[in-house]
């Protein structure tokens, strides 16, 4: 049963006339056009909502900058920077905005067949992939993909370099 302050938050935010996304639906971390006033919030987890076993399971191999391959599981409706966030991948300087869409670190590229099947890609979500190093047409958010059964197994790449759109800076303000 929820308190009154969640059910309270809940109303507000289904009568609200601005829209707030969230990535997968799953990890509850709103975005969009008032993620800088609102920053990463925790709100509740989809797995829940959708009455996920935790047998469903969807493993990951992630090719690394240094080509070390890195496995992981995650589960369906999770989005792969949760993937890697919770089984602790060692993958330098990923998910840096914590998935608020608001730099390009968790820049991946997928193989053909996966590509193909995944969701159709937001502006914001390619706003942030013109700032990422080693874009090709394959290129996507882990931070805004969500894990499906049919990507069981699937290997996906970490690019060479990574770019942080965060620290992006006018330097000719500072003449």
């Amino acid at each position: 049963m929820a308190t009154s302050g969640t059910a309270a938050l809940l109303r507000a935010a289904a009568s609200s006339r601005h829209r707030l996304l969230t990535t997968c639906g799953g990890t509850g971390r709103v975005w969009g056009r008032h993620a800088a006033r609102l920053g990463p919030a925790r709100l509740f987890h989809a797995s829940a909502l959708a009455g996920l076993s935790a047998e469903d399971k969807v493993t990951v191999h992630f090719i690394n900058r240094d080509g070390d391959k890195l496995t992981a599981q995650g589960k369906v409706g999770d989005s792969l920077l949760d993937v890697v966030v919770d089984n602790n991948l060692d993958i330098d300087g990923f998910g840096a905005c914590e998935g608020t869409l608001a730099c390009s670190t968790c820049h991946l590229i997928f193989e053909d067949h996966i590509f193909e099947k995944l969701d159709t890609i937001t502006d914001e979500e390619m706003d942030m992939l013109d700032l990422a190093y080693g874009l090709t047409e394959r290129s996507r958010l882990g931070c805004q993909i969500c894990l499906k059964k049919s990507m069981d197994n699937m290997t996906v790449r970490v690019p060479e370099a990574v770019a942080d759109a965060r620290q992006s800076v006018d330097m000719s303000k500072n003449s």
